[in-house]
């Protein structure tokens, strides 16, 4: 087996746009159930909202980029709003039952051919970061020269997006990080903890919620633009596989964390890199009793299993905090 080959493209994935975005994504998610116990499983919507409202107002509208960015960011806003209003008020299950048709609904509208001189429905959009590669800070080099070394290297356009995209996550963990020390965070908290006690005080849990909601959706809306700046929106891209994913990299670093989200994104895409590289080889040299292809399945079935006894053994995650926070409360 091509070890050197293996291991280079797992440590790729520390600093790949891919993972960036999902720790953004997954920083969102955070928000709403880390610190605010919301049971969100519709953050693919909001990263599709941000990823096509940015797509869209470049090819259909002509804004410069950051414009592009900003509409995307209100999209998801507008979005958490809509489905806060009527789905605040419930709780756990009903919740999550809710928020996952919403996702679903809005990967669906795109998909539609009603609106295929925007969406280009299931074939998605491309060629719209020609404003966003022009503010590029960093010179061309000669053909065959890249920047980094090892596994880490890339050419002007792609370490522009990788050092954009950890600048924002940079912000959004500072953000995450000074509301939660905030009375705002404080009673967010206590909302997760015991939402009557809080309304007890005085204080509008719903208007909190819905606060949370738009802070971690427009933190998601993110992710998303980070995810599609490197290449194409792609309706499929949007299924609930990215929002379990987004919950398994959450649980793995700690829900209730700043960093904890960023950490098992790096550890998810390592593994999931590891093991689609690794597997279908072991396969080919006679290791396993399948072929490749299924091989390469086998990733999502132990990515499951792990996911389960994380759950059952470590509910607060990595860095979290036991006593502040567990998956079942």
């Amino acid at each position: 087996m091509e070890w050197g080959a293996i291991l280079s493209n797992t440590l790729s994935y520390l600093l790949s746009p891919v993972t960036i975005a999902y720790a953004l994504a997954a920083t969102g998610l955070a928000v709403h159930f880390g610190y605010a116990g919301l049971l969100n499983f519709g953050m693919a919507g909001f990263m599709a909202l941000g990823a096509y409202g940015y797509a869209i107002s470049i090819l259909t509208f002509g804004l410069p980029w950051y414009l592009a960015m900003l509409v995307g960011l209100l999209l998801a806003a507008l979005f958490a709003v809509i489905l806060g209003v009527p789905t605040l008020r419930l709780r756990a299950d009903y919740l999550a039952i809710v928020t996952i048709a919403a996702a679903e609904i809005v990967r669906l509208l795109f998909t539609t051919q009603v609106f295929d001189e925007w969406t280009n429905s299931a074939d998605g959009l491309g060629n719209y970061n020609g404003s966003f590669q022009s503010a590029n800070p960093f010179p061309m080099l000669p053909r065959g020269e890249r920047y980094g070394w090892g596994p880490w290297q890339f050419t002007a356009q792609q370490l522009w997006v990788v050092v954009f995209g950890l600048a924002v996550l940079a912000v959004s963990l500072f953000v995450v990080w000074a509301l939660m020390r905030s009375p705002w965070g404080r009673v967010l908290k206590g909302i997760r903890e015991d939402e009557d006690a809080v309304r007890s005080l005085g204080k509008n849990v719903f208007a909190y919620k819905m606060q949370a909601l738009v802070v971690g959706g427009v933190i998601g809306a993110l992710g998303g633009i980070v995810y599609v700046l490197p290449s194409a929106v792609i309706p499929s891209s949007y299924t609930t596989a990215l929002t379990f994913f987004l919950w398994t990299i959450l649980l793995l670093g700690g829900a209730s964390t700043i960093f904890g989200p960023s950490l098992g994104a790096v550890i998810f895409w390592m593994v999931m890199a590891l093991l689609g590289n690794l597997l279908p080889e072991m396969a080919k040299a006679g290791w396993l009793p399948m072929s490749d292809i299924q091989a390469g399945t086998l990733r999502y079935i132990l990515v499951g299993v792990s996911l389960m006894l994380l759950v059952i053994f470590r509910p607060q995650g990595i860095l979290g905090d036991k006593r502040e926070m567990t998956f079942v409360k």
